[in-house]
């Protein structure tokens, strides 16, 4: 177990001997700009108390020209909101200059202080903290530039094109009013990059070699505490023990309607300090900003709790010393080194998709959840990164991994199976935070299909931040039977889910496609991907599919055509691939050629070359039947004009599952019937 050390402010934190040189550079700037001085004060003087002063006035002088960089972006861009910029500048001027640890040479050191601005519209104050740091990323004509197309400071933070920005959060900042949902995402994201930071610190920190040690520091708004995902991650990481999370509450009583009390009255301090937190309150931003330092130093000394801290409103050798302390770690602890290296490089080792098991048609059949256990039991032992999490139904999803432990802190922060409760959406949003964090995990969320309505918001963040969030959806059709139709994702779920940019949804028909889901999900760390499963056992592990195949997203699983074109093609995902291949090998009997083709992931497939894609669907083969049970949207796409789509435009129904199908017309013996109708024209 990797040692708790003693929480204490640290060396960067603490007040310096100011160098002559540095006071020189200031000395002309501060009496020019504070007139009168105070008559006890010297700021030629050189003892304890002159410079601790003589530092107050660089800070106040510091701050005033960062807001005069935002007053100038909002009127050099004639739109933008300048409110929270201006109202946190202390707390972000303190945060860069004191508190957080980074190198804007090298964006990405790993042991960097993480920073996540949930209230998104104030992302100019971030630009410009960034800009004032030194970072390469927004050094244009001497300021950050506006929020035009191409930018690297987008209308949003977004962490695929700004070096320093962490997470993406969501808001519009270059637009008349601000426009910011959905809010709170960031509140979990720095609960997955806190967990993040907890769990590979207990992997791999020694007593003589601390090399995982950072900490995650995010600023919310009024719009956050309302979002319930902010209380959902809330709730989590305190009873998770993250002390080295620190959450500053921007209280201005203000939202786009008006003031907060139109709709808010709640004390959200009490609320935070219920929950565990080591709460704090800063009253007067404006005249004391020695408090809002001492308030976030003093977050450095809490051993058990998060900090919340309620807001009225040379760092390059941190890096080299961090470098030094690895090589040392190298020597003194190899075996662990590697590991951790193998993280750092993204946690994949070579051959890693050999341990993939493999289904032959002999092996008794089960529910795609069920093979997607086995996959999970296997990849668990050659993914050091593998983390799962459920909310509060790993049992149902079989997505435990069974030999490992819990995270719990402190009894077993290293433990890779995360309890979320029944907090699916915080889920999502602490899995982005793990997946960005940097240390190589690789998180899996599990829940049923229908749940992920609840959970939207962040898997679009997901596809929109890069993060190689793997869900896995269960329980994925009516084919789950007698919890009815509220509990079967029977219309919109895989329609609305396939519509997200990037998103990888994976509707996997046997063993071996579960296989192949897996193998192109966890080979994409920077793209997340949807795994749906289902319930029910399938009809076979069909002779045809393919693993492999599975990567190109839809593929030919039997064709009796020969080198001819087939009479018809049937289309299907997921179980009900099965009654394709069944009514093909009746319209085989009768003398029919048929092509069977899987369509497991539209996305893989619409990448595909064209040659590739008409070599699967031959344009001139206009009849054409496509079979899943869920909603008709997209699959037109498929089928073409002529063809048929047979899936469901309610909600299910309550009953045994192949009641169920053969109420909404999944048989081999219906599908069969379509076909013949349609050779028949």
């Amino acid at each position: 177990m990797a040692p708790r050390t003693r929480q204490k402010t640290p060396s960067h934190c603490k007040p310096a001997n100011l160098s002559k040189d540095y006071k020189l550079s200031w000395l002309q700037e501060l009496k020019h700009a504070f007139q009168p001085q105070p008559s006890n004060q010297n700021l030629d003087a050189d003892d304890e108390e002159d410079n601790k002063f003589f530092q107050e006035l660089v800070d106040m002088r510091c701050v005033d020209n960062v807001r005069m960089l935002i007053v100038d972006a909002v009127q050099t861009a004639k739109a933008g909101h300048s409110g929270m910029p201006l109202g946190m500048a202390k707390v972000g001027y303190i945060l860069y200059r004191h508190v957080m640890r980074y190198n804007p040479r090298n964006p990405k050191w790993f042991n960097r202080d993480r920073f996540v601005l949930s209230a998104g519209h104030g992302c100019l104050l971030q630009y410009i903290c960034l800009h004032l740091a030194g970072f390469q990323s927004v050094q244009v004509s001497g300021r950050p530039a506006k929020a035009l197309l191409g930018s690297r400071t987008p209308g949003h933070p977004e962490n695929v094109v700004t070096d320093g920005i962490e997470v993406t959060t969501v808001a519009l900042y270059f637009t008349h009013v601000s426009n910011d949902r959905p809010l709170g995402q960031g509140v979990a994201n720095a609960v997955g990059l806190a967990l993040a930071e907890a769990h590979s610190a207990a992997r791999f920190n020694k007593p003589d070699a601390v090399i995982v040690d950072h900490r995650t520091f995010c600023i919310m708004g009024d719009g956050c505490v309302m979002e319930g995902i902010s209380h959902e991650a809330a709730s989590l990481a305190a009873h998770w023990k993250l002390n080295k999370l620190t959450l500053i509450y921007d209280d201005n009583l203000n939202t786009i309607d008006g003031a907060t009390s139109l709709a808010f009255s709640e004390d959200i301090s009490a609320r935070f300090k219920a929950l565990r937190w080591n709460t704090i309150t800063v009253d007067d931003t404006h005249n004391d900003m020695e408090a809002i330092k001492n308030a976030l130093l003093s977050a450095f000394r809490e051993t058990e709790k998060p900090t919340f801290i309620r807001v009225k409103t040379d760092r390059y050798k941190q890096s080299m010393e961090w470098h030094s302390r690895l090589c040392y770690y190298q020597t003194k602890y190899p075996q662990e080194f590697v590991e951790f290296k193998i993280l750092l490089d993204g946690g994949l080792l070579p051959g890693w998709e050999s341990s993939l098991p493999k289904f032959p048609t002999s092996d008794p059949v089960d529910a795609t959840q069920g093979y997607s256990e086995k996959c999970l039991s296997q990849l668990a032992k050659v993914l050091p990164g593998l983390i799962r999490g459920s909310a509060d139904l790993a049992t149902s999803n079989k997505a435990y991994l069974h030999g490992h432990e819990d995270f719990s802190q402190p009894n077993s922060p290293w433990g890779c199976n995360i309890r979320y409760g029944v907090r699916e959406h915080a889920m999502a949003g602490i899995s982005n935070g793990i997946a960005l964090h940097g240390s190589g995990l690789i998180p899996f969320a599990a829940t049923f299909l229908v749940f992920s309505d609840y959970m939207k918001n962040s898997i679009r963040l997901s596809a929109l931040s890069h993060a190689g969030v793997i869900y896995i959806m269960t329980h994925d059709s009516i084919g789950l039977g007698e919890d009815g139709p509220t509990h079967q994702p029977a219309v919109e779920q895989l329609a609305g889910l396939r519509a997200v940019p990037q998103l990888l949804v994976f509707r996997p028909a046997d063993g071996n496609e579960t296989a192949g889901a897996y193998k192109v999900a966890v080979a994409n760390r920077n793209v997340p991907s949807l795994i749906a499963l289902s319930r029910q056992k399938v009809a076979a592990n069909l002779e045809g599919t393919s693993r492999a195949s599975v990567e190109r997203g839809g593929y030919i699983v039997s064709d009796n055509s020969e080198d001819k074109l087939p009479d018809i093609i049937l289309i299907g995902t997921g179980s009900e691939l099965c009654l394709c291949d069944e009514g093909a090998k009746m319209l085989r009997q009768e003398g029919r050629t048929v092509r069977v083709v899987s369509l497991v992931c539209w996305r893989l497939f619409d990448m595909q070359p064209q040659q590739y894609k008409e070599f699967v669907l031959p344009p001139s083969v206009s009849k054409r039947v496509s079979v899943e049970a869920a909603s008709p949207i997209g699959w037109r796409e498929y089928v073409g004009e002529e063809g048929v789509v047979v899936g469901v435009e309610e909600f299910g129904a309550s009953g045994a599952y192949l009641d169920t199908f053969k109420k909404f017309g999944f048989t081999e013996g219906n599908i069969t019937r379509i076909a013949k109708s349609l050779l028949s024209q």
